[in-house]
This record gives C-alpha cells, sequence and structure tokens, in this order.
C-alpha cells in the first residue's frame, strides 16, 4: 500500500485482555507490549472492538469511546517513538459473545443460530476469569446491518485519531462478517443473505465505510477461508473466498491477510488448499499466518507464494 516496511516480519494480532475497567481503555502496559515489538516490519494490534455490542471476550479494548481513543494514543506514540509501524485491527465477534458483556442485549448475528459448543472469555463479579457458553443471538433488522455498517467506520476513524498508520479488517474466524460470509451461519432471506453476492454484501459495504475514512493503501483484511472452529462450515469456501479475494484486489486494498487459525486447535495446516483459491484472484501484497516458522516463511516468500509472513 502506501508503506514500505523494514521487513517482512508482522507481528499478527493476538488477543490479550489487558484493558482497563470501567471503559475497556488500552492502558500504559499495552503501550509498552507493543513498543517492545516495534522491530517488527508491521505490527497488527489485538482485535478490537468497533462497540459495545461488538464485545465478545472480557477485557478486550475498544475504538468507539473518547477515552479509548485517548488510550490508544499512548500505544502508538510508543511504537512510532521506537521505530515502529502499527495497524489497528477492527473487531465484531456477533454470535461469538456472551451477554454479560453487554448487559440486557443478546449478542447479534446475520441468523439466530446458536453456536452450542461455542465458548467465550468473561470474567465474574470479582473479576476471575472463566469460560462461559455463548448466549444465543439474535438475527440484526436491515436499520441494525446499517448501523453496525456505520460503526466500523466510526471506528475506522477513530483509528487515524488515535494515531494508528493504518487499520485490518477483521472477517476471519467466526466472528461477524464471516457470519455473514459463510452459508451456515447467514440464513437470511434479504440482500444480505441467500446467494453468494447477498452474503458478501455486508463485508463490501463495510469495506466501502472504512474505505471512506482511510486510504486504501492503509486497509488490510483478513480471512480464514477454511476455518472450522467457532462453528463454522461454509458449504463452498473456495467460491466464497475467492469472490472476495477478487474484489478486494479491485479495491487495491493494502494487503490481504490469509490466516490459517485452525493450527491453534491442534488441526494440520491447511494455507497450500487456501492459496489456488486465493493468491490467483488477489494480486496485491499477500500475508500469511499459521504455523510459520522462520525456514517455511522464507520459503512461501522466495516462492511468490506471500510477501509478507505473521508470527
Amino acid at each position: 500500500g502506501e508503506m514500505t516496511l523494514p521487513n517482512r516480519i508482522v507481528m499478527a494480532p493476538l488477543t490479550r485482555s489487558r484493558a482497563e475497567q470501567p471503559g475497556n481503555v488500552p492502558t500504559p502496559l499495552m503501550a509498552e507490549y507493543y513498543a517492545q515489538r516495534a522491530g517488527a516490519g508491521l505490527i497488527i494490534s489485538e482485535a478490537t472492538n468497533i462497540s459495545q455490542i461488538a464485545m465478545g471476550y472480557a477485557l478486550t479494548p475498544g475504538v468507539y469511546s473518547p477515552e479509548q481513543v485517548d488510550g490508544w494514543r499512548l500505544v502508538t506514540e510508543a511504537v512510532h517513538a521506537a521505530g515502529g509501524r502499527i495497524f489497528l485491527q477492527l473487531w465484531h465477534c456477533g454470535r461469538m459473545s456472551h451477554e454479560s458483556l453487554h448487559p440486557g442485549e443478546p449478542p447479534v448475528a446475520p441468523s439466530a443460530i446458536h453456536c452450542e459448543d461455542c465458548q467465550v472469555f468473561t470474567v465474574d463479579g470479582e473479576g476471575n476469569g472463566m469460560l462461559s457458553s455463548v448466549s444465543p443471538p439474535k438475527a440484526l433488522s436491515l436499520d441494525e446491518v446499517r448501523a453496525t455498517v456505520e460503526d466500523y467506520a466510526n471506528a475506522a476513524r477513530n483509528a487515524m485519531a488515535s494515531g494508528f498508520d493504518g487499520v485490518e479488517v477483521h472477517a476471519a474466524n467466526g466472528y461477524l462478517i464471516h457470519q455473514f460470509l459463510a452459508s451456515n451461519t447467514n440464513q437470511r432471506d434479504d440482500a444480505y443473505g441467500g446467494d453468494l453476492a447477498g452474503r458478501c454484501r455486508f463485508l463490501f459495504e463495510v469495506m466501502e465505510a472504512v474505505l471512506g475514512e482511510v486510504p486504501r493503501g492503509r486497509v488490510g483484511v483478513r480471512l480464514s477461508p477454511l476455518f472450522g472452529l467457532n462453528g463454522m462450515a461454509d458449504a463452498n469456501p473456495a467460491e466464497t473466498h475467492g469472490h472476495v479475494a477478487a474484489h478486494l484486489n479491485d479495491l487495491k486494498v493494502a494487503y490481504l491477510h490469509i490466516a490459517d487459525t485452525d493450527v491453534m486447535g491442534g488441526a494440520a495446516p491447511k494455507m497450500d488448499a487456501m492459496l489456488p483459491f486465493t493468491r490467483p484472484h488477489f494480486r496485491g501484497p499477500l500475508m500469511l499466518n499459521g504455523a510459520f516458522d522462520p525456514e517455511r516463511a522464507a520459503q512461501v516468500i522466495s516462492s511468490g507464494d506471500a510477501d509478507l509472513v505473521a508470527f
């Protein structure tokens, strides 16, 4: 995109659950943590909630309040002072959430389909952490879908006001955008569901909104086409994500980030299966993530399969 990086090593987004309470505000400890890693070519921040209802895990930071913007400014100033570059990852968990994180409001999703076996991190009244089964979600109304798109725009605007070098739209790992893309979690019968174009509409509108706030050369997107955790099971992930990759190529975004995050759950690596239906459609910088060591990373870069590797 608009940036030249000193190396091809990327720090992957890593949820730390260290935000200050109340308010889920970034802290000086977080600024120290990210500044320590400024030698990476690029840092992608931990996934960051675009709104209160977007929150799916306790103690995770947001980017929707003035206090959060001020907290993130401490982080970006520390990273830049150490010579680094950092993008903020924009996050909406959708149905991967618990009602205690937004009392009085159930999680929201494309369709009211409960993930029976899914769990998220919560804390009790005394601050003790635990894994809790996700709460049943409600389907977003059309007005709520459009409001959520605007939440992405607002979060992107706030990210740039916080001093970030860019943003990454999190469309992977079974969270809200991925839930819209996948046929098993999106069973809507309106313009945001049904056929491939309908299921992709939400992501494409989010991209339009974010690109209205951030230069396209400073916007990345993360996909996990064969992710099978969090209850995800798209009927044709190659068709879905090939279509998405082609659209992102047309938008000329800064990079496409392909994540093989099933390896966290012990699954065999799937990157070799994902590249044939993503790389041919996206001709910009490609970032790969998932169980890479230095030798394998050097190999995919020298072969042209990747331009950057996230660890």
